[in-house]
């Protein structure tokens, strides 16, 4: 039996990876976007909310699909989504039309919604409710390692090293300006039809192998009831808060890092996408680090330790800044890795069949993503982005409230 298993347990795993690269190209897309498109801080910060945006609206959807036909088919769904999605940035960079690489965006994000609502769960219930929270971390991990490969290596292809100033376009004919504007942004074409492709070639590989574990949803809960109501459920309520927050920090610290180190150490587009790829690293080894630590460390106190860590190194990010600073937001990478899959797993912990719907709940505040950063985007446009990352600084004290109050598995409702 356990070699039936091992499969559909690498190819879950293997969509923690994938939904990495999309979501993490985000920060490169920002300062890419703004450029080929012309955009503000505010406007840009529209590109997470396209993103981010779409989990509130399919999360709950897909929750239902997932309870009706199951995690393989709802997987399947989503990944091909997430496939149409990601070929509609051809013809998006065709025409350098903002609002169609938003729209190509949520389609994307709407497909990783399935993938998210189902394969968080599917890991905490493979196992020990014990080891939920150390288990679904180690499955993160390889959500970390695509954040890397998206940063350190999918960006340098995206991104150009050019300054297209007013000033350069200015003395450019209308024609020949559009066209400078436009070979920026067919630079996205090339990546985003490989993930197509890499999306379809996984989706046919859940076609074919078998899931056995496709049942297990029963583990705990004798309650055959389908109603779920959240006030019975303290653990979920704020698991939903404090993932709404938590989302909306880790989206503004990445997404505008690129901003952040041209601003405040002076760093050119290139070599700061290699500091985003330095960053993205440390938050992969978080991963690693906070699996092994959970061990011997309560998830909920690790991520209270991390959540105060987390705070101290933002502060020196808006009151000192330089490059000091940039190494600072590494570290803040490395400390919130493991906030995601541990708020994740210590709120739908001991839920059983309720598990489904709960994880569509928490999936669904992942919105905290697409509204953090447009303020973000605001504040930068009228103070500086140094002062913006005030924003997520505050987002972490909601994460520290629930590291406090969350109760254990076994004492959950």
């Amino acid at each position: 039996m356990k070699n039936t298993k091992l499969l559909p347990l690498i190819l879950v795993t293997s969509l923690f990876f994938l939904w990495a690269l999309t979501s993490n190209l985000i920060p490169t897309l920002i300062p890419h976007l703004k450029k080929a498109c012309r955009l503000t801080d505010f406007q840009s910060a529209f590109i997470d909310s396209a993103y981010w945006i779409a989990y509130f609206v399919i999360a709950l959807p897909a929750g239902l699909v997932m309870k009706k036909l199951g995690y393989k088919k709802a997987i399947i769904i989503g990944l091909l989504i997430a496939a149409t999605g990601a070929f509609l940035f051809y013809p998006a960079a065709e025409q350098r039309t903002f609002a169609f690489f938003l729209l190509a965006l949520f389609i994307v994000a709407s497909g990783m919604a399935f993938l998210e609502t189902a394969a968080n769960p599917y890991m905490t219930i493979l196992g020990s409710a014990e080891t939920a929270s150390q288990r679904l971390n180690f499955a993160q991990a390889f959500n970390g390692l695509g954040a890397f490969i998206a940063a350190f290596f999918l960006s340098k292809i995206i991104l150009s090293g050019k300054e297209i100033s007013e000033e350069t376009l200015s003395k450019l004919s209308l024609s020949d300006a559009n066209f400078l504007l436009t070979q920026e942004a067919k630079s996205l074409q090339m990546p985003y039809i490989v993930i197509g492709i890499t999306l379809l070639l996984v989706a046919i590989l859940f076609m074919v192998v078998k899931f056995p574990l496709e049942k297990i949803n029963q583990e705990t809960d004798t309650n055959k009831s389908s109603s779920f109501n959240l006030l019975q459920h303290k653990n979920v309520l704020l698991g939903i808060a404090a993932q709404f927050f938590y989302v909306g920090a880790q989206v503004c610290i990445s997404s505008f890092f690129i901003r952040y180190a041209k601003f405040s150490a002076g760093l050119e587009e290139l070599e700061a996408a290699t500091y985003l790829g330095f960053l993205l690293m440390g938050f992969m080894l978080g991963r690693y680090a906070g699996t092994f630590l959970m061990q011997y460390i309560q998830p909920a106190k690790l991520l209270m330790y991390y959540c105060v860590a987390s705070m101290i190194l933002l502060c020196m990010v808006v009151f000192i800044g330089g490059k000091l600073s940039l190494y600072a937001l590494i570290g803040v990478e490395f400390f919130m890795s493991i906030m995601f899959p541990t708020i994740f797993s210590l709120a739908i912990g001991g839920l059983g069949e309720k598990t489904k719907i709960a994880s569509s709940y928490i999936v669904m505040s992942i919105v905290g993503g697409a509204f953090f950063p447009v303020l973000m985007g605001k504040i930068s446009d009228v103070f500086n982005i140094q002062l913006a990352y005030l924003v997520p600084a505050i987002c972490f004290f909601v994460v520290l409230y629930f590291s406090i109050k969350v109760k254990p598995v076994h004492e959950s409702n």
